[in-house]
């Protein structure tokens, strides 16, 4: 099949819209009709070489939606004409990860840079005489994509396509920091520091949860304005200016729950965080940055002479099967908001537009739509 993607050739390039070819599906595996492709702040890591793909030239993206056109032997879960999210959390069913109510640990996650298909290992994109690689086993800057049947889930077509789009990562993913990993209850101060796309997701994730009051924390004042409207009861520009703030309105006790969402993070942000945190409170790391750093900065004596928690985060420690329909079932109901999360819409051709007005905080959540 011929088809149009954006491809990254080296690190540190601009995306270019490339023909490609994808092969056919072998079994257990669909072929995708693209319809909206989140872009998402990890497809910049990938581009700047704080996440380096195994194998250049490489397809990015890795949160979207689209139709089921074709499927392969031995496809059970979905069926041509199917409406179904993205996964970049494989998950297979059957693992000890996924049987016990951690999908987003399954066993198929050791292939997510992985440069093959998960069912053979073959390459089956290719530009020209070149293979081509794909940002975790998904590529959904492309008009088509071939796909494992583990990495999809089908939703109800009733949904329109962007809602779908968003809960297929950075939504899953700020929303389960919040109530799956911190475990925010009725009451719990809270705060999220930066507030893109994944901080607004759990922004809106302590607002569900009960949360008593949310700090969201941001050096730009545009996202700081759009997440008070999602349900922040106060914002600060940087940790800094917060900290002095919150003891007071705490009375001391800061906060319960801490929740880093920052686009880049760094080892020295995680003391100011901890800063931030109660006695006993939790912190929440879902933010990513450079694979090879290793360096981070705590006072061991105070973390646990203050009984405090410091936790890793991937897709919000939930379960894509279950957590996606879900999240579009509570939008279908009015409790989560996405259509506020779009900021700006552009097509497959506008994709280095669309990460220039990231970069400079112009967008919570940038979109590209292909029809």
């Amino acid at each position: 099949m011929k088809s149009r993607a954006a491809v990254l050739w080296q690190v540190g390039e601009e995306w270019t819209i490339e023909d490609i070819e994808i092969d056919d599906p072998g079994p257990g595996e669909v072929i995708v009709k693209t319809k909206v492709a989140g872009m998402c702040h990890s497809d910049e890591h990938m581009s700047s070489g704080a996440l380096p793909m195994p194998h250049y030239p490489c397809i990015g993206g890795h949160e979207g939606a689209g139709e089921v056109i074709r499927v392969g032997e031995g496809v059970t879960s979905v069926a041509v004409g199917d409406h179904v999210a993205m996964s970049f959390i494989p998950s297979c069913g059957r693992c000890k990860w996924c049987v016990s109510g951690r999908q987003n640990l399954c066993d198929l996650g050791m292939h997510l840079m992985s440069p093959g298909m998960i069912s053979d290992g073959r390459m089956a994109h290719h530009v020209g005489d070149q293979d081509l690689g794909r940002m975790c086993q998904l590529g959904t800057f492309a008009e088509h994509m071939l796909l494992s049947e583990s990495a999809v889930v089908k939703v109800e077509p009733d949904i329109p396509w962007h809602a779908v789009a968003l809960v297929s990562c950075g939504v899953a993913t700020g929303w389960g920091s919040a109530v799956h990993r911190a475990q925010v209850t009725p009451g719990d101060e809270v705060a999220v520091i930066g507030v893109g796309g994944v901080g607004m997701s759990a922004v809106q994730g302590a607002r569900m949860a009960g949360a008593k009051r949310i700090f969201a924390i941001d050096p730009i004042e545009f996202k700081r304005e759009q997440a008070t409207a999602m349900g922040a009861t106060h914002t600060y520009a940087s940790i800094e200016e917060a900290m002095g703030q919150i003891g007071a309105v705490t009375w001391g006790n800061m906060c319960d729950k801490v929740i880093i969402t920052v686009g880049d993070i760094t080892g020295d942000i995680i003391e100011p965080a901890l800063n931030l945190t109660a006695k006993g409170g939790t912190c929440v790391v879902t933010a990513i940055g450079d694979m090879m750093q290793t360096d981070a900065q705590l006072n061991l004596f105070m973390f646990s002479m203050m009984n405090k928690e410091l936790k890793g985060c991937l897709f919000g420690s939930g379960n894509p099967r279950f957590d996606i329909p879900n999240l579009l079932s509570m939008y279908r109901e009015g409790q989560l908001k996405l259509d506020e999360m779009v900021t700006r819409r552009y097509t497959l051709d506008q994709i280095n537009e669309g990460y220039a007005d990231m970069k400079s905080g112009k967008n919570i959540r940038g979109i590209i739509e292909f029809d």
